[in-house]
This record gives structure tokens, C-alpha cells and sequence, in this order.
């Protein structure tokens, strides 16, 4: 099986980092990405679609320091399904990207974007065996959202 996903696009705001109870760093991040197509009748249309990210250990660090409003970033990762429940006690459910790869394109959108596209961060990511989302086997044990 594969699950993999490859983005292009602006961040829509400052990262958040936070520690899960273990003192593992998650961080949080939207991507805006583009698509562009032609509707029935010939004109180009634009959508916009916001894509959640979550960062964990090394890489959400490195999210937590240098990823901010407006950076231009390639992110590479997998599709994670989770539910929740919010404060209210309504059960929800949440489509994100778990970041594998990070890359800074080129300039912030915002103006602010240092030489971004000569400072690439590339490596290997942490282990995620303690990541709380990821399914052990034998079952899938209740945890707290770290977030």
C-alpha cells in the first residue's frame, strides 16, 4: 500500500509548536495550495484548498523555528484520519498531512522570505512509534490529543 502526499504552497499563519506529555514536539501548520482548471465553459477557475500539517520531533522543530505566515514550502508526508473530542464533547474528525519531508521554495509571499531556496532542511524524520495517533498492534488503546 502507499500513502503519500506531495504539496506546494503558502503557509496561512505562524506555526504552533507544543509538547505532548511524554515531552515529545508536535507542531501544526496550514498549507494553502492552488489548483487551477478549466470549467465547461472554457474559463480558468482557481480554488484554494487548506491542507492541516503536523510535525513531530526533529521536524516539528525545525517547523516550530522557520516555518512561518507566507513561507512558500514543499511538504512531503502521508494522509493521517483521526477523531476527537472537542470541548463541547462533539466527536470530529480530522483529515491531515504528517510532515515527512520539508522544503523552503523561495521568497515568503508576505515579503519577509530570507534566501529560503539556498536553506533547504532535508533528512530523515524521527521515529514515530510514540506518535499517539499512530495505531499499535494488538489494538488501539484511547489517548489524549496533545493539542
Amino acid at each position: 500500500m502507499l500513502n503519500k502526499v506531495m504539496l506546494i504552497g503558502y503557509v496561512g499563519a505562524d506555526s504552533e509548536m507544543k509538547f505532548t506529555a511524554a515531552g515529545i514536539p508536535v507542531a501544526n501548520f496550514s498549507l494553502a495550495v492552488k489548483e487551477t482548471y478549466k470549467n465547461g465553459g472554457g474559463e480558468k477557475k482557481t480554488n484554494t484548498v487548506w491542507i492541516h500539517c503536523v510535525a513531530w520531533r526533529r521536524w516539528a522543530e525545525i517547523v516550530g523555528e522557520h516555518v512561518s505566515k507566507g513561507k512558500f514550502l514543499y511538504v512531503e508526508g502521508r494522509l493521517q484520519l483521526r477523531s476527537y473530542e472537542d470541548r463541547e464533547g462533539q466527536k470530529r474528525n480530522a483529515t491531515e498531512v504528517v510532515v515527512t519531508t520539508l522544503r523552503f521554495l523561495g521568497p515568503a509571499k508576505n515579503g519577509n522570505g530570507e534566501k529560503a531556496a539556498a536553506s533547504s532542511k532535508t533528512g530523515q524524520p524521527g521515529d514515530e512509534s510514540d506518535n499517539p495517533f499512530n495505531e499499535q498492534e494488538g489494538g488501539t488503546e484511547e489517548q489524549e490529543i496533545p493539542f
